[in-house]
């Protein structure tokens, strides 16, 4: 029977080594950009992508992942939140949640006039509407 058991030990020992640790903030970035380059029209080599937190939870992981244009400061980016899966050895994007933007890419205010809504500095013409004269 012993002659058994060591076979078994050694397969489990070979399983458990084949086994690899993704719980870094390189593995999930990977796995962000893998997902970026199969769903979207982003060109990643013109980023800085770097992940800025993550929470590992068994097969999770919540991350805030910072997108910026190569060379720009850190004001110029935004960042955004995913939640991926351990498939296998690789985090694969299960979601994405909300975005926060850098002080660059602030979107307008919600007290800013929208385009038709009087937009235009006081004076000036209108715009998008001809005047007929006979």
């Amino acid at each position: 029977m012993k002659t058994a058991t060591i076979p078994l030990a050694l397969a489990l020992a070979l399983v458990a080594g084949c086994s690899k640790n993704i719980q870094t903030n390189e593995a999930v970035r990977q796995g962000v950009i893998k997902h970026l380059s199969q769903n979207s029209g982003l060109n990643l080599a013109s980023m800085d992508i770097e992940v800025t937190s993550v929470t590992f939870r068994d097969n999770e992981a919540d991350a805030v992942v910072g997108f910026r244009p190569k060379g720009g400061g850190a004001m110029s980016g935004m960042s955004m939140r995913y939640t991926l899966e351990r498939k296998g050895n690789e985090w694969v994007v299960k979601k994405k949640m909300d975005s926060g933007m850098g002080h660059g890419m602030m979107p307008p205010s919600a007290d800013a006039p929208k385009q038709g809504e009087g937009g235009l500095p006081p004076g000036h013409p209108p715009v998008g509407e001809t005047e007929r004269k006979q």
